[in-house]
């Protein structure tokens, strides 16, 4: 599967690398996500890298979030982005996420959004197409997926981009300003995939060791806000990977937008039934 997937990325010429397997590997900035308004003050006495790494925790403390993801990649001169929106469980690590692919390049095709369930280990999409009926659900094995599933599926599951954080080596905070009208600190920095996938919780280790070793580098570049409570507001990794037969890396930006904490969450998974068993066919 992770072969099939990786050959997908890169297909529909200029949609790039992740338009294929799922939603297409993009990213940039989410919508709405734009911090504003500086906020004075001098830099927080803690010492940065402690205080990025506690962010996952902070997170699953907070029980639950909406989110919003946007993914950008640049390929054969042309820039592709993939946006979501939905809700997430910290404790239960399941989110659902409504994802929104790029217009076909030829403008003959409209396509509807993908419905995307995050499950430890697991990525479902339903209204996938490629030969999927409309009701049922494509499973993949997240541990199959030599990126971890950290761009495959045109999003980038929001507990495990906090979990990259676990393998933060460098991190310096830059300044208090605000996401979306929340005050919060703006910390920049470098992760190492390796790392994070020692010291994630279980179900993480699996994805990031597979990141760590299918990524054309395991140091991830990121920038987070955190608010009062240490929780994750806003946070953009840059990922690098070798798409199909392309030599030099391809860079993907993927942002997460964490907002009204505690907002209810309930996934359901599909059952065995509604999953598609037939062969996907390639676009």
């Amino acid at each position: 599967m992770a072969g099939s997937r990786r050959q997908l990325l890169g297909r529909r010429a200029g949609v790039g690398v992740v338009a294929v397997g799922v939603v297409g590997c993009l990213w940039g900035t989410g919508s709405g996500c734009a911090p504003s308004g500086a906020v004075t003050g001098g830099p927080p006495p803690e010492d940065a890298v402690e205080v990025v790494e506690k962010a996952a925790d902070a997170l699953v403390e907070a029980g639950s979030s909406k989110a919003r993801t946007s993914m950008e990649m640049a390929t054969g001169g042309t820039r592709v982005t993939i946006r979501g929106e939905g809700v997430y469980d910290f404790g239960k690590r399941l989110g659902r996420l409504k994802v929104v692919l790029p217009e076909d390049p030829a403008g003959d095709s409209a396509r509807q959004p993908i419905t995307e369930l995050l499950a430890p280990g697991a990525l479902y999409m339903k209204n996938r197409g490629a030969g999927v009926p409309p009701d049922k659900w494509v499973r993949v094995d997240t541990a199959t997926l030599s990126d971890g599933n950290l761009v495959t599926g045109g999003v980038t599951d929001p507990l495990a981009a906090a979990e990259v954080l676990r393998g933060t080596r460098t991190a310096t905070f830059v300044k208090r300003t605000e996401v979306a009208g929340t005050a919060v600190r703006h910390y920049r920095g470098t992760a190492d995939l390796a790392v994070a996938a020692r010291r994630a919780g279980e179900a993480s280790r699996g994805p990031l060791r597979a990141a760590a070793k299918g990524f054309a580098t395991a140091e991830v570049p990121f920038d987070v806000y955190l608010d009062d409570q240490g929780r994750i507001r806003k946070i953009r990794h840059r990922f690098s990977f070798v798409n199909g037969q392309q030599e030099t890396p391809v860079a993907v930006a993927s942002t997460t937008l964490l907002y009204d904490f505690g907002a209810p969450a309930d996934v359901r998974l599909p059952a065995a039934r509604d999953i598609y068993a037939g062969r996907i066919a390639e676009e």
